[in-house]
């Protein structure tokens, strides 16, 4: 999800009650619902690929599970002896605090079709919940207004002032439960009523419409893309074409270090070559993220000696 998603998670988390078990908590769960994101520096230093390949792996997996909270407790315990300030900090509950937070992080990655690798470094695995779109209003302003409401209790009332947020987080739970549930339906569903059968089928959730989905489907040597209406039930296929995944071309690409890095993240991969001086220039995209007649924001380009698609056949 996006990074205010992650802020306003944990702003919710801390107003449910969180930030009431010791000082820091607070900051802490802010810093912690958005750490596993420091994934995103490869960006500063690499190609669009590596933060293709790089990202949602080992800050999101298993072994950062367990290793972000304890390191950010040393840093927000440093923090605070820096400061001066008395103590009346619990560390052993700090660490709970920071691990909620971090783990709140791919939870929610979890819920989008871009997908997590849970396991990293242990497998590359990618995990999809293809539940919400990577921004979705409808969360942002659940959890807003439960933060809001929360802050607005008086303090006399501080018992019942987490109330509000721990509602919105159920809130939001509920809703991804049934967005989830929505999307599986609907590529179940779409499998009978299509004449040409399907290897794999998504149905992706939308900016904003919980109602509508657009459909991926993996035929044989081609893609079919579509768009679904829940209520009313309606699905309007609106393009076919070729993967272009079993072309000389494409085997050739999958063996260049970029393609074969790129190819292991892509879902659904769409193969495109276009003849170029010394040989093939090959687009390799994905058509999970390819609107109506638009190339992808997401894709790689590589270049391939003829040769090498001789090699192939």
């Amino acid at each position: 999800m996006d990074n205010l998603t992650h802020t306003l998670a944990g702003l919710a988390l801390a107003e449910a009650g969180l930030k009431r078990t010791t000082r820091l908590a607070g900051v802490t769960l802010l810093i912690a619902a958005n750490l596993p994101d420091l994934d995103g520096l490869v960006y500063l230093f690499g190609s669009g690929t590596d933060g293709l390949v790089f990202r949602r792996g080992w800050t999101h997996g298993v072994l950062a599970m367990v290793l972000l909270p304890p390191l950010l407790l040393l840093a927000m315990l440093g923090w605070h002896r820096l400061r001066g300030r008395p103590s009346g900090l619990r560390a052993d509950r700090l660490l709970l605090v920071a691990a909620l937070g971090v783990w709140s992080h791919p939870l929610l990655d979890l819920l989008n079709t871009y997908g997590v690798r849970l396991l990293m470094p242990f497998s590359g695995r990618w995990f999809y919940g293809d539940a919400l779109f990577i921004v979705d209003p409808w969360v942002w302003l659940a959890l807003l207004l439960g933060i809001v409401l929360s802050r607005r209790r008086r303090p006399e009332a501080a018992a019942a002032a987490g109330r509000p947020a721990r509602i919105a987080l159920a809130v939001v739970a509920g809703y991804a439960l049934l967005m989830a549930f929505g999307s599986a339906a609907a590529a179940r569903r779409i499998e009978p009523r299509s004449a040409a059968p399907g290897r794999r089928t998504l149905a992706s959730p939308v900016f904003g419409n919980p109602l509508r989905r657009t459909v991926v489907r993996e035929l044989d040597g081609s893609y079919e893309r579509g768009e679904l209406r829940l209520l009313p039930w309606r699905y309007q296929v609106y393009d076919r074409a070729p993967s272009g995944r079993d072309t000389p071309a494409a085997l050739a690409a999958a063996r260049v270090p970029a393609g074969a890095a790129f190819l292991g993240w892509a879902r659904f991969p769409v193969f495109r070559s276009v003849t170029a001086d010394s040989g093939l220039d090959v687009t390799i995209s994905d058509a999970r993220y390819e609107g109506r007649g638009t190339r992808s924001w997401a894709s790689v380009t590589v270049r391939v000696p003829l040769a090498a698609t001789k090699e192939g056949l």
